[in-house]
């Protein structure tokens, strides 16, 4: 079964290459490499020892995407593309919204002209914007704080109104927590461009000596220490949620959110004391002026996704830092 993968080459998107490959599916991959590099791909190879065909695009380019369906017999595609940086949303809106909705508008319009109706969406917990409760459930009010946010939220709502006008569409939209870690080989991991945006890899640059410290955004949350409080996911978890997504909308029509989390939170600190504990590296850090629109909590509740999908998270925030950390250090540089 052919499965395209947009974004196949990032972090996310390489893991699930990984699990689709190992799970016996022939995997297509579009990438621009606008935040990532080949070298995951031909890693994601080495891991696997199976091949996956590669096209270097952009999904703006409508040409390359119907070349892309004409070649192949797609089943179902994943969907990754996208920017992703919440800061440089913010300063760069038209941007991003340009890139992942039309991106996206583009995408789905090839899909229903090759008659390829099954999709799993890549979204984001940032879709619940600030939410007055926690853990977060699916049916909780949807809104945004940042036009990253915005835009996997305007996509979810072009999902569900392109499911209402033709119901042959099967669409799973999974609402990512925090993925952090790598696959236990350290041969693919997180691998940020410039300045980490997420908090693992500035820890593990601290780790390994690329950075002095570690600024953490916030030290007066109403949290247990003061610091904000996340879900945080590994990678590899998270990618096999992916997979069971997959296998869900292969069965079935219709349109369902899916948080994927593990329903535990952890304050920076906490992160911060694992990792410390896991590998034992001091890592320095600074309490600095929060950010704007972050928020004090944000963990998932994941029974929906447990019960409909089969899925839940098997590993602990002691994996997470082992293996983010062992991949810090077979790639210093990163790839």
């Amino acid at each position: 079964m052919e499965i395209l993968v947009t974004g196949g080459a990032g972090y996310i998107g390489s893991h699930t290459c990984v699990e689709l490959l190992n799970s016996g599916y022939d995997v297509i991959v579009v990438d621009n490499f606008s935040n990532s590099k080949p070298e995951s791909l031909r890693r994601v190879e080495e891991i696997t020892g199976k091949h996956l065909k590669f096209y270097e695009s952009d999904i703006l380019d409508k040409a390359i995407l119907e070349k892309i369906f004409s070649e192949n017999n797609i089943e179902a595609v994943i969907h990754f593309a996208g920017f992703k940086a919440v800061g440089e949303s913010i300063k760069t809106p038209i941007l991003y919204y340009h890139n992942n909705i039309t991106g996206t508008l583009i995408l789905c319009t090839e899909m229903k002209k090759h008659n390829v109706k099954r999709l799993v969406f890549s979204s984001s917990a940032t879709v619940y914007g600030m939410p007055k409760s926690v853990p977060i459930s699916e049916y909780f009010p949807l809104s945004a704080t940042n036009p990253y946010g915005r835009t996997k939220l305007m996509i979810e709502t072009i999902l569900q109104d392109m499911y209402s006008s033709d119901k042959e569409w099967s669409i799973a939209i999974l609402r990512y927590f925090n993925p952090i870690g790598a696959h236990q080989s350290g041969r693919i991991g997180e691998d940020p461009n410039g300045i980490p945006n997420n908090l693992m890899p500035f820890i593990t640059q601290v780790a390994v000596g690329k950075r002095d410290k570690l600024n953490i955004f916030g030290g007066n949350y109403a949290t247990h220490d003061g610091t904000g409080v996340r879900d945080y996911i590994h990678v590899v978890d998270l990618a096999k949620g992916h997979l069971s997504a997959l296998e869900k909308i292969m069965k079935t029509s219709g349109i369902e959110p899916y948080n994927l989390g593990t329903g535990v939170g952890y304050s920076v600190l906490d992160l911060v004391k694992n990792f410390e504990k896991a590998t034992n590296k001091k890592i320095p850090y600074v309490i600095t002026a929060p950010r704007l629109g972050d928020i004090a909590k944000c963990y998932a509740n994941p029974i929906k996704a447990k019960t409909i999908l089969k899925w839940s998270a098997q590993k602990n925030i002691q994996d997470m830092c082992i293996d983010a950390w062992r991949f810090q250090v077979n790639n210093p540089n990163g790839y």
